[in-house]
């Protein structure tokens, strides 16, 4: 195991959208599957927590972009309390990312941007799933996916009105990487009004 002192420390003068971008990308280098993966917490109006995996879709100075069923469980719960927390975990850099902040949906042309860059199957199936709601046979899914590919024969599939996506606006942003002996190094950066707070957090 190295030295600990020989690793550098996360440093505290960089900017935290120009540093997640610099994890990103060796994650991009590293990670054998979806590096842009995070789970995302959400909460019902009375505070009730739920957390699931998902993928990043666009990131920048505005905030941390993803997409839904606005009619899922995590679109409503979205709705109904417009407050989200985001994990990176690269396992293979032995580092994480902790994202938190308010969320606001992007605008329509955004979403019709990026329905219209998936695949065509992908866009099927987001319109043929009521997602988060029962199923009661996989074969009616199915039967589903069959007539929207019908409906849609020699035509682009129209992203519908309940599918779209929401930005998340960091309030803070907290950086941690692995050291020996679980003398972990972590760094936080809190929005202030026109600027940034950080400090070096003990492990």
């Amino acid at each position: 195991m190295p030295d600990e002192t020989t690793l550098p420390l996360i440093p505290l003068d960089a900017d935290p959208f120009v540093l997640f971008a610099e994890w990103m990308k060796e994650a991009e280098a590293s990670e054998p599957n979806d590096p842009n993966a995070m789970a995302i917490a959400t909460a019902t109006a009375s505070g009730v927590p739920s957390v699931r995996m998902i993928l990043l879709k666009g990131a920048d100075e505005r905030g941390f972009v993803f997409y839904t069923n606005l009619e899922s469980r995590k679109g409503g719960e979205l709705l109904a309390n417009p407050h989200a927390a985001l994990l990176f975990h690269w396992k293979s850099l032995r580092r994480q990312i902790r994202i938190e902040g308010p969320v606001e949906p992007v605008s329509e042309e955004e979403a019709d941007r990026y329905f219209a860059s998936r695949s065509r199957n992908s866009r099927i199936g987001a319109i043929a799933s009521d997602q988060s709601r029962p199923l009661a046979d996989r074969a009616e899914f199915e039967d589903r996916i069959r007539q929207v590919t019908e409906r849609f024969e020699g035509q682009e599939p129209v992203r519908p009105a309940n599918w779209s996506g929401f930005r998340l606006v960091p309030q803070q942003m907290e950086f941690w990487q692995d050291r020996p002996y679980r003398m972990h190094d972590r760094a936080t950066w809190t929005r202030r009004e026109n600027d940034w707070a950080v400090t070096r957090l003990y492990p």
